[in-house]
Parts: C-alpha cells; structure tokens; sequence
C-alpha cells in the first residue's frame, strides 16, 4: 500500500479528517519553503483544531434549533430607543451565561425582541455554547408529551446540559394547570444551574393571566427575576416599520392617509 494511501486512511482512523485532506498540500508548500517536520506538523495539526472549531460552531447552531438565523447586526437600535444598543452587545459576550444569569425581554408585540433573543442565542452558539430556543408553548408540549411518555427524565437531564435555553413568546398562549406546572418546574430546575433568555408582550405583573395561579407565577418570576438582565421593548411594531420602509413609507406618512 502507497503512502498516499496509508496515510490519510491512518489519519481518518485517528478521527483526523483535516489532516486527511490537507496533508499533501501543507507538505508541498513546506518543500517549497524549506519548513522544518515540525513546522510542517504544527501547521497541519493547526488547521485541524481550527475546522473542528468550525464544525462544533455550526453544530451548535443546527442542535440550537433557531427558527431563523438573526443577528445585532441586522437589528436597527434607532427604531427602539428605549433598547440599550450598549447593553445588549456586552450580553452578547455571553459572560451572563457563564454567570448563569438570565435575561428577559418584554415589550409588545412585533418590537424586535425575538430578533434579539435569536441573535443572542446565535452569539452564544458561536461561541461553542450549547443552545436551544422553544417557544414557551412548544416546551410545554413537548414535556407534557415526554411525561406522557415516561421519558421526562431523560428531557430534563438534557434540558439542564444547555448552558442556555431561550423561551420565545411567553403570554401569547395561557397555560392550563399541569402545563403551568411544568413550566415552573423546568425554570426552577434551570436556576442558577444555566441561564435562560425569555420573551413576553407582557408585564411580570400580567403573568398571573397566563400562569392562573397567583402563588406559581410569583415564585416563578422570584426564579426568573433573580440574577436577570431586563431589557424593555417599547415604542411602534420593528417589524411594522421595517414593513414600511420596504415599500417607501413613514408611520406618519401612512397615518395620515
């Protein structure tokens, strides 16, 4: 058996696709410049550990599971003055979820802040962080389906390996009693053991009406609120804007037609 064949089948034996695929041409250019083995190893053992960290970020952001890719980039923060531009790009460093901290956005409907839930939880698969965005109502589904199933264990041990779980749209659907139950028990098994970023259109003091137990809401807001980043949403629809200025239009402009 020739070299060329021996050694990328050893290296794909030792799991080293990247060097599999890489070696002959880092060998050339090392005879070209007269690179030492070593540098030559170094080099291709280099570009190995880069794309396995390239691998693992898009691997993370496929298990994460985003309805749709955003990020702060895209966002446009003038539309929504009361939203800190400063603070969300610190919380983009991710440091809240190694603090295992939260983070709640509320505001109304159509504000940007699943925009800026899905960025965040984007920046934090990019930063090797496992990740998983639910809508609040998909998770509860998808317990009660599991305890149905006599497999919640299992979804809850797995559900506490995310170091961040994001919640979309808490409040646009009320619970009935066992799904409220079960929400809380997945917040409060998630306390201080990871970190979770939530969305609602509404008020903590509104919660009641989605929860429909005042005790329950009160010490699951006790869980949620501690140790958590609130950001607030106000001002017209982002998306209603940026509805308008695809077709050339003013809010003004349009309300005054």
């Amino acid at each position: 058996m020739s070299l060329d064949v021996r050694l990328p089948l050893v290296a794909r034996q030792l799991r080293l696709p990247t060097v599999a695929a890489n070696y002959r041409k880092f060998a050339q250019e090392a005879a070209r410049s007269g690179q030492p083995y070593e540098e030559y190893l170094l080099a291709l053992l280099e570009q190995e550990l880069t794309q396995r960290e390239v691998n693992r970020r898009k691997r993370r952001v496929q298990e994460a599971r985003f309805p749709v890719l955003r990020t702060l980039a895209e966002f446009d923060f003038q539309a929504i003055p009361s939203l800190s531009q400063t603070r969300v790009l610190e919380l983009a460093r991710g440091e809240y979820i190694e603090r295992r901290e939260n983070v709640a956005l509320i505001g109304a409907i159509g504000t940007g802040k699943t925009h800026i839930a899905l960025a965040l939880g984007l920046a934090a698969c990019e930063q090797g962080r496992r990740v998983r965005f639910y809508t609040a109502a998909g998770l509860v589904n998808e317990l009660l389906e599991a305890q149905e199933a006599h497999r919640l264990s299992k979804l809850e041990g797995w559900l506490l390996k995310q170091e961040l779980v994001i919640l979309d749209e808490v409040g646009f659907v009320p619970f009935n009693q066992r799904g409220a139950q079960m929400l809380f028990a997945f917040i409060s098994q998630k306390y201080l053991r990871g970190s979770l970023i939530v969305t609602s259109n509404l008020a903590f003091a509104e919660w009641t009406e989605v929860f429909g137990d005042a005790r329950l809401t009160s010490a699951l807001l006790d869980r949620l609120t501690h140790r958590c980043h609130i950001l607030e949403f106000a001002g017209e629809s982002y998306r209603f804007r940026q509805s308008l200025q695809r077709h050339g239009a003013s809010a003004g402009a349009l309300s005054k037609s």
